[in-house]
């Protein structure tokens, strides 16, 4: 039988501004068994799961949980657990951990305030300090969600974490069943799809070093995904590969076509021109979904601003 994800690689469907949109990522440690909607569907308390759901929304934080690779057996008891939060703009990423016997403690944080790219509550309600290990490297394998999450992620995340990567962790949705296996690195929040081993351990060398690496990229987190495909668009074109280079500064117009301002911290400024397009031919998004025209994010142009074109952009 045909996947989603044999389907979109087939059609060599684009990945650039496809990636989760979110400043902040809060990261709750819950073994055992995922359901498709993992926070009130697994052993994390429902009640607990559906307060948190609220508690984010239009707070720019995304909330997920994880456990490690393997197998995962029934376990419902769990004395601590493993918390993380990280920001994802550029000139303020920050990756922060915690442990907690307390998951209702999360409910106490200032949410609007770390999707702001503040930790101090983290810090105070938690005892959060700066993650001094790996960075996060996070494989979607929510096989309720998609069997190819499952059927492609889990075996990604296991190999990882035999090649003794420690901050290699199982997660519940980063969206993009048919781009699986799917990976989020934190604290830069570039999500990746159609990931190999040996790639993500490149990936993750980069993220070391403070650098982007741009194949198989999705695109950052922090940015709408017009953004996400402006930014990849003027890595590419530039060579630039520093994760905390470039910002994206201002998206005028609205679908399907917008002009994208990137700014670098050397003072270029690129103009890119994006349009929202229909992935043809018609392909499932999701395992056992009808056949659809997903949106894809198409660059036109990139186009770098001389500085008298730079007053134009700038309020009056």
């Amino acid at each position: 039988m045909s996947t989603c994800t044999k389907a979109s690689w087939d059609l060599d469907e684009p990945l650039a501004g496809t990636a989760a949109t979110a400043r902040t990522w809060l990261l709750l440690e819950q073994p055992g068994p995922w359901g498709a909607s993992a926070l009130t569907s697994s052993h994390l308390d429902p009640a607990l799961g559906r307060a948190l759901e609220k508690a984010v929304e239009n707070t720019g934080v995304r909330i997920a949980l994880i456990r490690r690779p393997g197998r995962h057996a029934d376990c419902r008891t769990i004395t601590e657990r493993q918390v993380y939060a990280a920001h994802t703009a550029p000139g303020n990423t920050w990756l922060r951990s915690a442990t907690t016997a307390a998951p209702e403690q999360l409910l106490e944080l200032d949410l609007a305030a770390l999707g702001a790219g503040m930790p101090r509550t983290f810090d105070e309600v938690l005892d959060g300090r700066p993650h001094a290990g790996d960075p996060l490297a996070l494989v979607c394998t929510n096989g309720k969600r998609d069997r190819c999450c499952a059927l492609l992620g889990r075996p990604l995340a296991a190999e990882l974490a035999a090649s003794g990567m420690d901050g290699v962790w199982e997660v519940t949705h980063l969206g993009g069943h048919r781009f699986s296996p799917t990976l989020l690195v934190l604290p830069f929040g570039y999500a990746y799809g159609r990931a190999e081993a040996h790639a993500v351990k490149e990936i993750l060398q980069g993220v070391r070093e403070g650098r982007v690496v741009t194949e198989g990229c999705r695109g950052s987190s922090a940015w709408e995904r017009p953004g996400q495909a402006a930014e990849l668009a003027v890595r590419r074109a530039t060579g630039e590969d520093a994760a905390d280079a470039l910002t994206v500064v201002r998206t005028d117009g609205v679908a399907p076509r917008w002009e994208v301002t990137v700014a670098h911290t050397d003072g270029r400024v690129w103009q890119v021109t994006v349009a929202q397009g229909a992935a043809l031919p018609p392909r499932p998004e999701s395992c056992g979904s009808p056949l659809g025209s997903p949106a894809r994010m198409d660059v036109s142009a990139v186009r770098e601003l001389l500085p008298a074109a730079l007053a134009s952009l700038v309020p009056s």
